[in-house]
């Protein structure tokens, strides 16, 4: 049977909350240098003279806090896509998943897709930048090239806009949020520095402080925009007014300016509106992970609570939602040949 590989590709997890796990996983993110993109020498001494030392010790007590008896959440949650995907497409294909950084490895879950005629990457990020899809894509695509056989790549470079995926996320929102009030629906997205915007060739008509203009040839390829384009056909699925939501930026790192506005120093100005009831979901990540759980449910939370908020809803990610998993079973139909279906099914 001919057999139509369907790769996931998601950031990455340490494999144990250990601090020596966590030093490991930090190194191998951080020399990657579509993340820092300086020469060698700099960048190692950037790493191990100023950010690990830094952040170790933050970063273990984080991923203790949100660690589970079974594994790393991110893992688990990419996992359980793959199974409920695989279960959806059917005998065709053959769904797996790897890390960008720690395991499951690309190169070696790619030796176990080598009977596949095509193989479908999905890296899970739903905005397209350099540091999170370019890096997975490049990464994937040289473990490939070096293989004795190549494989047709069909390679899915964003979703933001699918109708899918905001019709998932729209409804995982409507769900969460039920029939509490509030009075702020907040989205936050990872942040990124400044500059990688301007190496994405945005020439947009922009401050890069209020929101970014709609999607056209000038910031196509913008993250900041592709962003901003996610919140308004999530709010328009929603049938929320400009006034009832937002758009903010998390995880920033370092010194350099990154895109705005912070989140964490946003958070005071809403409170001196009188703004009280909030809800954040969190559209750039399809995984529940590090990101979501600790930085926005718990410090960010924290971080309300002690500015007088009440309500603060959190609002999980996609994960293995059905709605979702439908979307990327479509999403992955569409990129096979029409010649292919057929034999497919043979």
């Amino acid at each position: 049977m001919h057999k139509t590989g369907v790769l996931l590709i998601n950031l990455g997890t340490p494999s144990r909350s250990s601090a020596w796990a966590v030093y490991r996983y930090l190194a191998s993110f951080l020399y990657d240098n579509h993340v820092i993109n300086i020469p060698w020498l700099a960048r190692f001494l950037l790493i191990h003279g100023m950010i690990i030392p830094a952040r170790l010790k933050k970063t273990t007590a984080a991923y203790r806090k949100i660690w589970s008896p079974e594994g790393p959440p991110l893992l688990l949650h990419t996992e359980n896509l793959k199974k409920a995907l695989s279960k959806r497409l059917g005998e065709p294909f053959q769904v797996e998943i790897a890390m960008r950084y720690g395991k499951p490895a690309i190169d070696v879950v790619l030796q176990k897709m080598q009977h596949c005629e095509q193989i479908i990457v999905v890296p899970l990020f739903p905005q397209y930048a350099f540091a999170t899809t370019g890096s997975a894509l490049h990464a994937c695509l040289q473990k490939i090239s070096q293989q004795t056989t190549m494989p047709n790549i069909t390679a899915i470079a964003s979703f933001y806009d699918h109708p899918g995926f905001i019709a998932a996320y729209a409804k995982r929102i409507q769900e969460t949020i039920n029939t509490r009030k509030i009075d702020l629906l907040l989205f936050s997205y990872h942040g990124l520095p400044e500059k990688h915007i301007t190496q994405s060739g945005c020439t947009a008509s922009c401050d890069h402080q209020k929101a970014c203009p709609k999607i056209d040839i000038t910031n196509h390829y913008c993250y900041r925009a592709q962003c901003y384009t996610t919140s308004r056909l999530l709010a328009s699925a929603l049938a929320l007014n400009p006034d009832q939501y937002a758009v903010a930026f998390q995880s920033r790192l370092g010194r350099l300016p990154w895109i705005k506005p912070y989140i964490d120093q946003w958070l005071p100005s809403l409170r001196q509106k009188n703004i009280k009831n909030i809800a954040i979901a969190c559209p750039s990540f399809v995984t529940d992970c590090l990101e979501t759980l600790e930085e926005i449910n718990i410090r960010l939370r924290t971080q309300w609570q002690r500015l007088g908020g009440n309500e603060f809803i959190f609002i999980p990610s996609l994960n293995d939602d059905a709605t979702w998993v439908e979307a990327l079973a479509n999403i992955c139909e569409k990129q096979i040949p029409l010649f292919q279906k057929a034999l497919l099914h043979k």
